[in-house]
């Protein structure tokens, strides 16, 4: 064991049993895992793996296997952009309209730096592929690019909201490639990688060509079983295609401490918030999230993709470093990392206790904006990080464990506590009840909406078409209960339906993307409905005659 403080810094502890312990679930030969590394004052003091990195072989994970960080790379596309910015190349506000004239008119004054903190209110191209296109195709990057030439619809004003969107990661990732003239793989490795002496990180658009010392992802079947994933089936650039080891994820951690690849000015940008227009700030930088763990000052990102999940922390008070990479969709290296922290914080401020709290559960959903939310108490554990009792906020389709601190306030939880995001009474008492959702800021208020029967499925079965995003989409009867289907140049997919209440269905999908789907609001009249998900908002399908 040994500790350590300076004046003025957070005291540090640290026990290599304690981190053990945490992963001794993992610690095993017969499948696959997790590697982890911690460092003091930009001193590794732990470095280990736990399990296979492949189980097709005899291969364990390794702090120099390389792993997907995923979205984790972000922050490296970004600084690649201020780099240029530094040289006068570009500035972070310039539009996109600056530097790539030919996507849609909706793109061209949304700036680089809204794109680079996830408030340029664009439309997600990988959200739509995804979703409505499914994960089986072969999509690249120019390809996904293309989506912003004819989509001329946006989920929100820029500056309005914070909605993650690694569509304009990618189009950050455009704006490198056509100012360098040079693609981006060689400007992170000539002027990030090399520099900092991180070799054996690097941008793998792609899993199916062949890297050496590279672990592979892993899914779970509904029986448990283990199969391969190939990481979305489509190419990611600057917003989570890099690759990377234990060993230079902290190499790069203390470098961020004292910087030698990025001025002073650029590396205060990427860790100072933005603001919204109302004022609010979103606690995220430029790719980075920028806010607090246990009264500590954090810098921090996580990321995920199928069948693995990265999480990278800085908390530079204590001078600890903390890095998890998993390769199995039923290991949170966020949930992991966490666990760290604390064994390595000693007497951190307490996590506030949670309330009890006479949960109004429900499906809600706005007058205004047409936002659909439904609280509900999970009946069982959806792994550790949703516990039977769980109080869950499913919004836009997407589940968000919850929590009532004090103030009776509804917050999310664990991975999830960075949203700026609140639920509460309206205050007034209402027939039906009203609930009021505070997103960064924004608030809107939900009335509950009952579900007086089950709804004749025939009325909403026919084709239905987004003539903004160009897709098909098909409602059909089938045994288990009506089914969409969807149809678009990159592939198709299929949801399942469920009746949430009168004119509302949430739509779950049958492939391998199990945090995918959102829901549909019909208009009541049979013309159409709108689809709803944590990155697409209110994206119009009509019916076709």
């Amino acid at each position: 064991m040994q500790s350590g403080a300076n004046p003025g810094r957070r005291p540090i502890a640290f026990d290599e049993r304690k981190i053990d312990a945490i992963f001794a679930e993992l610690n095993q030969c017969h499948l696959p895992g997790a590697a982890v590394g911690v460092a003091i004052h930009g001193r590794p003091v732990y470095r280990k793996g736990f399990g296979l990195a492949n189980l097709e072989l005899p291969v364990v994970l390794s702090p120099t296997t390389r792993m997907r960080i995923a979205s984790v790379s972000k922050h490296f596309a970004s600084l690649a952009f201020m780099l240029l910015c530094e040289e006068g190349r570009a500035q972070p506000d310039d539009g996109v309209g600056t530097h790539l004239p030919e996507l849609h008119a909706v793109t061209r004054d949304v700036t680089l730096r809204q794109l680079m903190g996830n408030i340029g209110g664009l439309r997600d191209s990988h959200d739509v592929s995804c979703q409505f296109g499914g994960s089986t195709q072969s999509v690249s990057s120019p390809e996904l690019l293309s989506f912003y030439r004819t989509m001329g619809d946006i989920n929100a004003a820029p500056g309005a909201t914070w909605i993650y969107n690694n569509g304009g990661f990618l189009i950050l990732s455009a704006v490198i490639e056509r100012i360098c003239g040079q693609p981006l793989e060689d400007v992170l490795r000539e002027r990030i990688f090399e520099p900092v002496g991180m070799y054996s990180t690097q941008l793998r658009r792609w899993d199916t060509d062949f890297v050496s010392d590279s672990a592979v992802a892993h899914m779970t079947t509904d029986s448990g079983r283990y199969i391969r994933s190939n990481f979305w089936g489509i190419a990611w650039a600057g917003e989570g295609g890099i690759v990377s080891t234990i060993d230079d994820m902290l190499r790069w951690l203390a470098h961020m401490h004292s910087p030698v690849v990025g001025s002073d000015q650029t590396w205060a940008a990427m860790r100072s918030p933005q603001i919204l227009a109302n004022g609010t700030s979103t606690g995220y930088g430029l790719g980075l999230v920028c806010g607090q763990y246990r009264g500590a000052q954090a810098v921090y990102h996580l990321g995920g993709g199928m069948g693995c999940s990265a999480y990278m922390v800085k908390i530079p008070a204590a001078g600890l470093d903390v890095v998890v990479m998993a390769n199995r969709e039923d290991a949170q290296a966020a949930f992991l990392g966490e666990q760290i922290l604390d064994a390595c914080l000693p007497d951190p401020d307490p996590v506030e206790p949670t309330h009890a709290h006479r949960l109004q559960t429900g499906v809600f959903r706005s007058r205004l904006s047409g936002r659909v939310l439904e609280l509900r108490v999970s009946p069982v554990e959806v792994r550790p990080w949703i516990k039977k009792g769980q109080p869950i906020a499913c919004i836009d389709g997407r589940d968000i464990p919850v929590a009532a601190g004090k103030d009776g306030v509804l917050r999310p939880t664990g991975s999830w506590r960075h949203f700026k995001l609140s639920i509460s009474s309206s205050g007034e008492r209402t027939d039906p009840p009203c609930i009021r959702i505070n997103d960064f800021g924004n608030v809107d208020d939900l009335q509950l909406v009952r579900k007086e029967g089950r709804l004749d499925d025939d009325a909403i079965q026919g084709t239905y078409r987004s003539a903004v995003a160009d897709i098909q989409a098909t409602i059909i009867a089938a045994r288990s209960g009506p089914q969409l289907c969807t149809f678009t140049h990159f592939g198709t997919a299929t949801f399942e339906l469920e009746c949430l209440a009168d004119h509302i269905w949430r739509a779950r999908p049958t492939g391998p993307i199990p945090w995918g789907g959102g829901v549909l609001v019909f208009d009541g009249e049979g013309t159409g409905f709108q689809f709803w998900s944590n990155r697409t908002r209110a994206l119009n399908f009509q019916r076709c005659a």
